[in-house]
């Protein structure tokens, strides 16, 4: 599933792509994709004639900001929008095509079609589902150590869960959970409310730098993720621990374990990341 930085990798490619274009109109191939409204000619009647301002990011989402109207766009495992002629071959798995005045198509294409759209008018989005109860921006200046340790502190949960819950902090997905916590040598199972300051001081370090060097490389694509321009990205070549069970840790040549937290797979040193005990 596409994370952080790779929605903010795909929303900086459509912002250069659609910024300023009208929506013509708009044809819906697969109707659970549009989950607001839940008819597909009400949501295509009402983008119809609307231009694209910008388009912004919040969490995993994309906000495509129209005049009047915001589109909340999530990708969920495979959804990719690209821009097209529109007398270019259509791929099968295209599901939701906007169509521009200019001659132009904004297509969203979804292979696994888990993928969904909500249609807001202007300022109903972050009032409501989806958006409305996401938690903090990690790449914001609020995101001191000291917001940090805020959303942490009492809480017994394991640290990983408790980084991937979108209600704390938005937008950390598996992948740079495992980098973060490895480049903070804290093991992903420890509890949230028994680490030490300095030990959240280098988590929160970890995080942030983890991420904007992701966003610097266009993302990671482990698995089938290109922008909006169709390019991979190339962050997973600097992975250091995700995705690389039975490999030598960078740190200490330790062989990299992998276990199960929260349902999801983990990567750790167990050299480098040795459980805290109080």
């Amino acid at each position: 599933m596409p994370e952080l930085p790779e929605v903010e990798t795909v929303k900086r490619t459509l912002n250069e792509l659609v910024n300023g274009k009208q929506i013509e109109n708009v044809t819906v191939r697969l109707a659970r994709i549009i989950q607001r409204p839940d008819d597909i000619q009400a949501f295509a009647h009402l983008l119809a004639g609307h231009s694209i301002v910008k388009v912004e990011r919040r969490g995993k989402f994309l906000r495509i900001v129209l005049d009047g109207l915001v589109l909340v766009s999530h990708l969920r495992m495979e959804g990719r929008y690209g821009l097209f002629s529109n007398d270019d071959p259509l791929d099968k798995h295209t599901h939701v095509i906007f169509h521009f005045t200019d001659g132009t198509e904004l297509r969203y294409t979804d292979v696994r079609q888990f993928g969904t759209m909500h249609l807001f008018q202007m300022g109903e989005d972050l009032q409501l589902p989806p958006l409305n109860k996401l938690g903090q921006e990690p790449l914001e200046p609020s995101f001191t150590p000291e917001r940090f340790k805020q959303i942490v502190s009492g809480k017994s949960t394991k640290i990983k869960s408790l980084l991937l819950n979108q209600e704390y902090i938005v937008g950390i997905g598996n992948i740079y959970v495992d980098e973060s916590l490895h480049r903070a040598g804290i093991h992903p199972e420890d509890s949230a409310k028994a680490l030490t300051d300095n030990q959240l001081d280098k988590l929160h370090h970890a995080i942030v730098s983890t991420l904007a060097e992701a966003v610097n490389a266009g993302g990671s694509s482990v698995k089938s993720y290109v922008n909006g321009q169709g390019e991979s990205g190339t962050y997973q070549q600097q992975l250091l621990i995700y995705g690389r069970k039975d490999q030598p840790c960078s740190n200490c040549g330790t062989m990299i374990e992998k276990t199960v937290v929260g349902g999801r797979g983990t990567h750790y040193c167990p050299n480098c990341q040795r459980p805290t005990v109080h």
